[in-house]
């Protein structure tokens, strides 16, 4: 293939979505959460992280807690790389988080190529930048602020929550948020509202909080954000309007893959070593 053709590299993504052995017979949010966290990582005031670099090649950042099960992610992706070796790893994480978002029935996020892969560990993102579930909305605040999002943002980031399922092996949580997690939806705001939510003791000892009939979850993060009243106030608005949720969805998960994208004449972006140089 073409180098630059990134039309056929969308096309070999959508081809490896479908996984019959795999979680809920899709790699599409496994995919969405592998570009969510290779770009999670950027903190604003030191221009450190962010998905450009794809360090998450390298063990120091892949052993992070927060990142445990993306091994699968970066696996379903190796024969696309194999077949356009001409693609960075950073660009193809997170062209493949876009491509499984609208797979998926999500709104189409604009992407951009031109991300490098640094060839060291000399850049490696601390451990730690990543959201901790068993914390509230002060942490997710102090995380998302970090990255220089707002909360209204920070809602709409979080209905990612419509997809995929926390594994305890992974995460010490277990089960889906939402009855379909392979569709893209704003389920998770209308559940987080209207059902109630018992804490409980899961099968290895961490608390969460699950459904009348133990059949979904959600983590103590997700129920901050209808405790919490200005994130309740977009809870409800995406609760209620399903394209209001797809627009401010698609604006933030694509703001969020630029992050620690410094782009140069060409929009080629730069190594961490030239952006210091700027």
């Amino acid at each position: 293939m073409a180098a630059g053709d990134y039309m056929a590299v969308r096309d070999a993504i959508k081809k490896i979505i479908p996984q019959s052995s795999y979680d809920d017979g899709s790699a599409g949010p496994v995919l969405v959460r592998l570009a969510w966290h290779a770009s999670g990582t950027y903190d604003k005031k030191s221009g450190t992280g962010g998905s450009n670099g794809a360090t998450m090649r390298y063990k120091l950042e892949a052993s992070d807690e927060a990142n445990n099960g993306l091994e699968y992610a970066r696996k379903f992706l190796d024969p696309v790389r194999q077949q356009f070796p001409w693609i960075s790893y950073a660009d193809l994480w997170t062209l493949a988080g876009v491509v499984a978002i609208e797979y998926m029935g999500g709104p189409k996020v604009d992407w951009k190529p031109g991300r490098v892969d640094d060839v060291d560990e000399q850049y490696v993102p601390p451990n730690g930048r990543l959201p901790d579930a068993t914390q509230g909305e002060d942490h997710i605040r102090s995380v998302f602020y970090r990255m220089g999002f707002n909360d209204q943002e920070i809602v709409a980031l979080s209905g990612a929550h419509n997809l995929g399922r926390c594994h305890a092996d992974r995460s010490g949580f277990e089960g889906p948020w939402v009855p379909m997690p392979t569709r893209f939806s704003n389920t998770y705001f209308k559940l987080l509202l209207r059902s109630e939510w018992h804490k409980r003791t899961n099968s290895v000892g961490v608390e969460q909080y699950n459904d009348e009939d133990n059949e979904l979850m959600m983590l103590p993060t997700d129920m901050a954000l209808v405790k919490d009243p200005k994130f309740r106030t977009w809870v409800e608005k995406y609760a209620e309007d399903k394209d209001l949720f797809y627009r401010d969805f698609a604006a933030g998960f694509g703001k969020l893959l630029e992050l620690g994208v410094i782009r140069g004449p060409e929009g080629k972006a730069l190594r961490q070593y030239a952006r210091a140089k700027l």
